[in-house]
């Protein structure tokens, strides 16, 4: 199975201010982003990180990712440091990428395009960097944990949910 997540900002004290994630502090902010993960990604699982993966005063990313599941990829968000993106743990590490999954063309950048390639071709943006405030344009989707419920997602889950308006998970229905 393949999935997509960005934002986990490990280790970051910043996201318990600016993105009201629900957390008295940040030991228990990223026990708990590691227990969802660990829930919801098999060890066999691919993951494609879309950026924004751990404060570099969090400590070590070897250590972080060796406790989650999955073989990792990371797609660089802007506040990613030189000990994340030199970790060993991950599988691959580019500024952008372009896949086919399921049928269809998947573009991943840890930024939200305007335009991206094969657009007219109904290929499909994914991205982070958003935090779930940015209104989406059609076949473009914010996989960072702010707008997918704290939780790594598939494209089959991404492409199930109806937006209303605004790109946070509380507006998605199901």
């Amino acid at each position: 199975m393949i999935y997509f997540t960005g934002d986990t900002h490990f280790g970051d004290p910043r996201v318990l201010r600016l993105d009201r994630r629900p957390f008295p502090n940040m030991v228990e902010h990223d026990v708990t982003l590691i227990q969802i993960w660990n829930e919801t990604i098999n060890p066999d699982d691919e993951v494609w990180h879309l950026g924004d993966v751990m404060s570099a005063r969090a400590g070590s990313c070897d250590e972080l990712l060796a406790k989650l599941n999955g073989r990792k990829h990371l797609i660089v968000g802007n506040n990613d440091p030189a000990t994340t993106t030199g970790s060993s743990g991950w599988d691959s590490v580019q500024h952008y990428a372009e896949i086919r999954h399921d049928g269809h063309h998947l573009i991943l950048c840890h930024y939200a395009f305007r335009t991206w390639n094969q657009m007219a071709k109904k290929s499909i943006n994914l991205h982070g960097h958003s935090h779930g405030r940015l209104k989406p344009l059609p076949r473009q989707f914010d996989v960072g944990v702010d707008a997918q419920g704290l939780r790594p997602v598939t494209l089959d889950v991404i492409l199930r949910r109806k937006p209303i308006g605004g790109g946070g998970e509380e507006f998605f229905e199901e």
